[in-house]
């Protein structure tokens, strides 16, 4: 196996997350935290797409070192997940990984390109408009 390390982005609304896989053990470190110290419901997030891999591949071997920017928790969260299913898909170059994600949630890979809507001149706000007054 070649010794590289990879620097791969995933985004969520406006939140991005680059994920950097080193040669390692398998662990995670979330914005310079192990995952151990997220709570539950993140830390699960996080661990879904290496349960795949593990599924698909075997053991990973590779310790993967996550920072975001942007956005809220959640969305940070998200796209720290779609980095990391990109990741494990760019250091392995499987198809029957990628294909595996997809099944199990096409929002690992595909990022989700929905955006908040414009706000219109002279409206409160995007789609919500001014009310009429007849008398």
């Amino acid at each position: 196996m070649i010794h590289k390390q990879f620097i791969i982005a995933g985004k969520r609304k406006t939140a991005v997350a680059k994920v950097k896989v080193i040669p390692g053990t398998g662990k995670i470190f979330y914005n310079r935290l192990p995952s151990t110290e997220l709570s539950l419901f993140h830390r699960l997030a996080l661990v879904e797409p290496l349960r795949i891999y593990e599924r698909e591949l075997g053991e990973l071997k590779h310790d993967l070192h996550i920072s975001t920017l942007g956005g809220g928790k959640e969305s940070q969260i998200e796209a720290a997940r779609v980095g990391i299913a990109r990741a494990l898909i760019a250091i392995t170059s499987s198809d029957t990984l990628k294909k595996s994600f997809m099944k199990y949630d096409r929002n690992m890979v595909v990022q989700d390109s929905r955006r908040k809507e414009a706000r219109k001149p002279g409206d409160s706000k995007a789609r919500a408009k001014r009310q009429k007054s007849y008398r």
